[in-house]
């Protein structure tokens, strides 16, 4: 029956997308438009943007095949039954790839529909660009949920419990679904990053601050490629991220719950216990779904207001019903996970915890980051004695605001563990990303939002549209934070309940061959060595992001100044720039600069856990965790304080757009547009991946790992 219902809100999700693209696309772009000129514009441009959308995805996907297949082989041949856990790998990497694709689509046909419907109304357009984020919202949510559950029933199907086969075996091999999608993430997120802020940089630096054109404008050869990558970065890197996060703290609470089971026979004959994870996400989309009959804008200002009034009561939705869903599902069974006694209260206790400190860190990621707060105000005030001080205070309010959601983060901890032990630890990450359909509807309207003011600006449908546009961008920029700051959180409850994941299974395996439990003491000299060198990867990882932007960037600026030097007229709009150059090189410049962090980040856990153990590669984890989450916290939000604080002052105060001050503060969005959408989000899939790894190859690591260390004994 339980699966029945997971399959059946999988479908209810997919159906809500299904629903809104269709709203989308039957908006016709010549309702909206002046003239007949004015759809031939915005045609040309939209479909310019879409062609180079879906050329770039065309190009990672492909190099991403020829790497999913390999790390299948490895898979194939180095874990038990790996053909199994290789094909759920395959299936989750395919179902990623298949969201990104679905979102960049949706997003290029809503972006121009959006510009073109500003013409009738603040309302209509903030309609469009909103329904076409549920789809990406509810598509994805649904896609997750479904393939979670069909990997299940397959590997149920093949491997029916038996001799030799216990549930915690088929709940590891389905950890290679999260895998999978978390590998695809890894590289759309780090690769759609170069791309965007490669051309982010150039526009803004020779456009803004060295030509003195205003953003977006037509004549600057990079305004398209910058328009595609709002979409490769904030579309399909930011989908295929919580894509991953939902399928890998599912897969964690499910290796987890497995393993207590089997020493509880009433427990374990339970399917609605054993699969509870997956109908907690099942009931986030219902909660997401009524949540968005709240929303209604009837004027710029109120844009903002209804985007969070549906994060927050689609949280209080979800609170009211995981409560007589949990007490069904566990009613009064319990079972022991360590010392812990788990009931259906405290499974309920670990949801709630997660729930509250994700919608929490959003809002304070808002504090941090819009400008109708105090700290991006003093940001701004800080430009205008020039871009040093302005960088100065960007950096120091990022730091600062890293401190309330470590400690919110670490709270749920707690909570999570006293209620449910470790079990609970993986209830609170599936917790905090039960909302994930509305909030990623959230953030997927922000670039749809900026995507609409840039094509308005290029098909020069006037100032009017253009601050329409404007006013729902600022507030998709605002929203696009709250969506880094809900990421980041839920990486870092996720990886923390991949990593007990991967401690119950290593330590189940060393346990049933005779042996100990791992000592995880500190003072283990190999623990210690862990800590010290997973603290630095966050550190590795962010330098080799960071200079691959500044590699991009740099050809992106020269091209546009050789453009602007070479092309007859272009300044006074009778010469046409080559848009398709600038997206080609921002296009390669991601493609071979994601390879190495990549890299980075995969082959770290394998090398460790087959090198030196199981310890080791616990002090690793936690090492990575503990630094990521606070180097990308403070990352993203100095960014989003920078972006904000130029945005506040191209409202008209401290001297408006041109004065020395709006020019400091570009500098200082420059400094921090890799930041806030390279570095920042990219360091939550490194925590997520190094972890899902480590529970893919637990076994294999428990059994055969530490090759070096037993030399040398």
């Amino acid at each position: 029956m339980i699966v029945g219902l997971i399959m059946a809100l999988g479908v209810l999700s997919l159906l809500v997308a299904l629903y809104f693209r269709q709203r989308v696309v039957s908006v016709k772009i010549e309702d909206g438009a002046a003239s007949a000129e004015e759809v031939k514009r915005l045609t040309l441009i939209s479909d310019a943007i879409a062609e180079g959308a879906m050329a770039f995805l065309g190009r990672e996907y492909r190099m991403l095949s020829i790497f999913m297949v390999l790390f299948a082989v490895i898979i194939l041949f180095t874990v038990d039954h790996g053909q199994y856990t290789a094909a759920a790998f395959l299936i989750g990497a395919g179902t990623s790839v298949i969201s990104g694709y679905i979102g960049m689509r949706i997003a290029t046909k809503g972006n121009v529909r959006t510009a073109s419907a500003a013409r009738q109304g603040i309302t209509k357009a903030f309609r469009v660009a909103f329904e076409a984020g549920a789809v990406m919202g509810f598509g994805l949510t649904g896609l997750a949920v479904i393939g979670l559950a069909l990997v299940y029933l397959g590997i149920d199907f093949l491997l029916p419990i038996g001799v030799g086969i216990t549930r915690e075996i088929q709940m590891e091999i389905i950890s290679g679904f999260g895998l999978g999608g978390s590998a695809v993430a890894l590289f759309g997120r780090v690769g759609g990053g170069i791309y965007t802020k490669a051309a982010d940089v150039g526009a803004d630096l020779v456009g803004k601050v060295e030509a003195g054109i205003p953003e977006d404008d037509p004549r600057n050869p990079a305004v398209i490629a910058d328009n595609v990558g709002d979409n490769v970065g904030d579309i399909a890197g930011m989908g295929a991220d919580l894509f991953g996060s939902v399928a890998e703290s599912t897969c964690a609470a499910l290796v987890i719950g497995a393993a207590a089971y089997a020493a509880t026979p009433e427990a374990a004959q339970n399917l609605n216990i054993l699969l509870f994870p997956m109908l907690a996400n099942g009931v986030g989309i219902v909660a997401s779904l009524i949540s968005l009959f709240f929303i209604n804008v009837k004027s710029e200002d109120k844009v903002e207001s209804s985007l969070k009034r549906a994060l927050v009561i689609s949280t209080a939705l979800m609170l009211v019903a995981l409560y007589p869903v949990t007490m069904w599902a566990f009613g009064t069974q319990t079972f022991m996970v360590g010392s812990v006694t788990v009931t259906a209260m405290g499974v309920f206790a670990a949801l709630a915890a997660g729930l509250i400190a994700g919608l929490l860190i959003g809002l304070i990621t808002e504090f941090y980051t819009s400008h109708a707060y105090k700290p991006v105000r003093e940001v701004a005030d800080a430009s205008k004695t020039g871009s040093a001080t302005n960088i100065i205070y960007g950096l120091a309010l990022g730091y600062n605001s890293a401190v309330i959601p470590m400690l919110l983060i670490a709270i749920s901890v707690v909570v999570g563990y006293m209620a449910a032990g470790m079990y609970g630890i993986a209830l609170t990450a599936i917790g905090m990303l039960g909302t994930i359909a509305v909030g990623l509807t959230i953030d997927a309207y922000g670039p749809v939002s900026d995507n609409a003011g840039g094509i308005a600006e290029m098909s020069e449908m006037g100032p009017d549209i253009r601050k329409r546009t404007d006013a729902l961008d600022a507030a998709g920029n605002t929203t696009a934070a709250i969506g880094k700051g809900f990421a980041i959180g839920s990486a870092a409850l996720t990886s923390l309940a991949l990593t007990s994941a991967f401690l119950t299974r290593a330590n189940g395996v060393l346990t049933a061959e005779g042996g100990s439990v791992m000592d995880l003491n500190i003072t283990n000299p190999n623990v210690l060595a862990g800590l010290l060198v997973g603290g630095a990867l966050p550190f590795a990882f962010s330098a080799m992001t960071m200079k691959s932007v500044g590699k991009a960037a740099f050809d992106m600026i020269e091209e546009v100044r050789r453009q602007f030097r070479t092309i007859p007229g272009i300044m006074e709009g009778t010469g046409k720039p080559d848009y398709a150059k600038c997206v080609d090189i921002s296009t390669q410049a991601s493609i071979r600069e994601m390879i190495a962090p990549g890299l980075l980040v995969i082959l770290t856990p394998l090398l460790v856990g087959f090198l030196f153990g199981t310890q080791m590669l616990a002090g690793l984890l936690i090492g990575a965790l503990v630094v990521g989450v606070m180097l990308a916290v403070s990352m993203a939000n100095s960014g989003g304080a920078w972006d904000n604080a130029k945005k506040y002052i191209e409202t008209g105060v401290h001297g408006g757009k041109g004065s020395d001050t709006h020019k400091a503060a570009v500098v200082g969005d420059t400094v921090g547009d890799p930041f806030k959408d390279t570095s920042g989000p990219s360091l939550n899939i490194l925590i997520k991946l190094m972890a899902i790894i480590s529970l893919v190859f637990a076994a294999t690591f428990a059994q055969k790992g530490g090759i070096l260390l037993e030399m040398f004994k």
